[in-house]
């Protein structure tokens, strides 16, 4: 991961405390695994000692993403934000111009997107179409079926 990553303090805090888990119980449960793996003959024909080996360097791998995400983390306070352009954080209400149908979006980064819950990536097709638009604004965003025409409605703070 390169770039800054913008984040609430929850979901700051929530990679943090992901992070020590997995540098603590999580290693120790791996270095369990693997003794136990070792003790049950040749490693050269050890599938089970291939496997726990295998996952320590998948898990730390996920140590070192969210190490670089920390890192990279910047804090958005929802107070700081900025309502008359869509920004990380904004909630916009928008119409499609073709369907005349609404829907409600959240930007936020790539690691809070949830489409159940209205929150897209900024990262997104959507997400980069609509960022730096007003209210009023005509948002022409490409999108793999064509081009979708979103008017922005309403821009607020979640």
């Amino acid at each position: 991961m390169s770039g800054i990553n913008y984040y609430t303090q929850e979901t700051l805090d929530s990679l943090k405390a992901e992070l020590a888990q997995l540098k603590t119980t999580g290693r120790a449960d791996i270095a369990r695994a693997i003794a136990d793996a070792r003790e049950k003959g040749d490693l050269k024909e050890n599938a089970e000692y291939d496997a726990a080996k295998e996952a320590q360097g998948m898990h730390e791998a996920k140590i070192a993403q969210l190490e670089a995400a920390v890192a990279n983390a910047r804090v958005i306070d929802a107070k700081d934000i900025d309502t008359s352009k869509v920004t990380i954080l904004s909630k916009v209400k928008v119409t499609n111009m073709a369907t005349k149908k609404s829907a409600e979006y959240q930007l936020v980064s790539e690691s809070e997107a949830d489409l159940k819950l209205g929150k897209i990536s900024v990262n997104s097709p959507i997400g980069k179409g609509l960022l730096g638009k007003a209210k009023g604004d005509v948002a022409e965003i490409s999108v793999p079926n064509g081009i979708i025409k979103f008017k922005i409605d309403k821009i607020s703070i979640a």
